[in-house]
């Protein structure tokens, strides 16, 4: 009985396979066309993205942006083409497509800042206001850049810590850039007493300045009073050096016109205080 029962499944199994043989055919078609299609999408995807890295590369864009967009577009063309093998066996797409969107909106609700943070940090390299190696104030950060990826920018401070910027603060702040420029100028502001004579604190100023072999002597050494304050006369002095050298000429300037002046007899003012003391007789 039992192999009576084993003849009939196949001879069942037999007649459903010749009735549905073109349905059967169909299939095996759609499926060999969808794996085609994954794999000349694979190819595709390869190709465009390696085409449009080197493209950027070629225009100068930075690496890490390069980078970046090659690989969205990779995941771009192989998505579609995942997409056009699913239709190919019949899947519906247009419900695929609309539960990646769905799921596409809440995963950038849930990562606003990351994603705000990304395309800032497409901005930054893409506009270069800074690269690494310069020094910036970033938003009230200052710091030398060691690098500026994706989403932060990484700073060394002058004492020595590492500071992570988010890309998404540093473009909604402002940025300074101290090292851009080739040149920068100082600026002093000196305050001396009122006894001293003003031509001759000019001119002191302004034979430092001049002295002084990192002062650029093609731009404009600018000695004048500037403020004729409560217990002092405040002269400002501007002067341009290198960029580099900017620091050091404003330390040693300032100790050169502090040996100069105390030479000269030129007085620092500082703040004075009289205190009267008085006694008074108790009443006999």
């Amino acid at each position: 009985m039992e192999d009576l029962n084993v003849v009939d499944s196949i001879n069942n199994a037999g007649n459903w396979l010749v009735r549905n043989q073109a349905l059967l055919l169909s299939y095996a078609v759609n499926i060999v066309a969808a794996i085609a299609i994954i794999i000349v999408g694979l190819i595709i995807a390869r190709t465009v993205s390696g085409m449009a890295n080197r493209v950027m590369r070629a225009r100068h864009i930075d690496s890490t942006v390069a980078d970046f967009l090659s690989a969205m577009v990779r995941y771009a063309i192989i998505a579609f083409t995942v997409i056009a093998a699913l239709g190919r066996v019949g899947v519906q797409t247009a419900s695929v497509i609309a539960v990646l969107g769905a799921a596409g909106l809440a995963v950038g609700l849930a990562l606003q800042g990351s994603l705000s943070n990304l395309a800032a940090g497409v901005l930054l390299v893409t506009f270069r206001p800074f690269r690494s190696g310069e020094y910036v104030d970033l938003g009230g950060v200052a710091g030398t850049v060691i690098n500026v990826q994706i989403f932060s920018t990484t700073l060394r401070t002058v004492d020595g810590k590492i500071v992570v910027v988010p890309n998404g603060k540093i473009i909604a702040g402002n940025i300074i850039n101290f090292s851009r420029e080739p040149a920068r100028r100082n600026e002093f502001i000196i305050g001396v007493s009122y006894d001293a004579n003003t031509d001759e604190v000019i001119q002191t100023i302004k034979d430092i300045l001049q002295a002084d072999e990192r002062v650029l002597k093609d731009r404009e050494i600018t000695v004048r009073l500037n403020e004729l304050g409560p217990s002092t006369v405040n002269y400002i002095a501007r002067a341009w050096s290198k960029s580099g050298d900017l620091q050091e000429v404003y330390w040693d300037v300032l100790e050169r016109i502090k040996r100069s002046f105390d030479e000269k007899g030129i007085s620092f003012p500082y703040p004075q205080m009289d205190v009267r003391v008085t006694q008074s007789t108790p009443n006999s």
